[in-house]
């Protein structure tokens, strides 16, 4: 078999991670809405009664399902980025580069555990949880998501806008978007609703940069 010039895998590297990015941030998005969606606020969350409506139940359990692809695509997306940049990525920042992102999974992956636990809760007729169960699953649920997800993934962006900046591979009004992201997650995430969709609108921009700027596969 023909092997590949250098030239050739320097050109397949960053459309594979641009296509892995972008599945990515649109099954993310999707987990994000389909729980929002699916656990309840306000006075329908204090009361359990939202949760007995199958609608949102299974909106839930679509989102669970979900998840683990999400993750496969993400490792997936660090993976080639960093192979991608090669020795020429800053040993400081690659490490909380890919630390980051390995705990960002880990944090996802426990948000749809306590996700799961609170849909498990509702007995098979449908009927509310206990209260005390209810609260417990549901605030742990949010924490993870709202919470420790969203600060590891701003610790994820801003890393990679650093990175994409010191070596030139990202242009400055992508690197700026990527530091804005960054303060969105850290500070409006736990306290805005929905602004946890920063982080998959900020990869599906980068992962379409990478795809234009690869150009077409040949």
């Amino acid at each position: 078999m023909r092997e590949m010039r250098p030239e050739q895998e320097a050109l397949r590297a960053p459309r594979a991670a641009g296509l892995a990015g972008v599945v990515f941030a649109l099954l993310l998005a999707a987990v994000m809405v389909l729980v929002r969606l699916g656990i309840p606020e306000g006075t329908e969350a204090i009361t359990a009664r939202g949760f007995t409506d199958s609608s949102r139940r299974q909106a839930l359990r679509t989102a669970l399902a979900l998840v683990p692809f999400a993750g496969i695509f993400f490792l997936w997306f660090i993976g080639v980025v960093r192979a991608h940049v090669g020795a020429l990525e800053d040993k400081f920042m690659a490490t909380v580069f890919l630390g980051s992102g390995l705990v960002f999974t880990a944090t996802l992956f426990g948000a749809a555990a306590a996700a799961s636990a609170v849909l498990d809760v509702t007995h098979p007729s449908g009927s509310a949880p206990a209260l005390a169960s209810w609260d417990f699953g549901r605030h742990f649920a949010y924490l993870l998501l709202t919470q420790y997800t969203t600060r590891m993934a701003a610790v994820f962006v801003c890393s990679m806008s650093v990175i994409g900046h010191r070596l030139g591979v990202l242009p400055r009004p992508l690197t700026v978007l990527g530091f804005l992201t960054t303060l969105a997650l850290l500070f409006l995430a736990s306290s805005v609703p929905w602004a946890e969709l920063a982080f998959p609108a900020w990869s599906l921009v980068l992962s379409a940069y990478i795809l234009v700027a690869s150009g077409p596969a040949r």
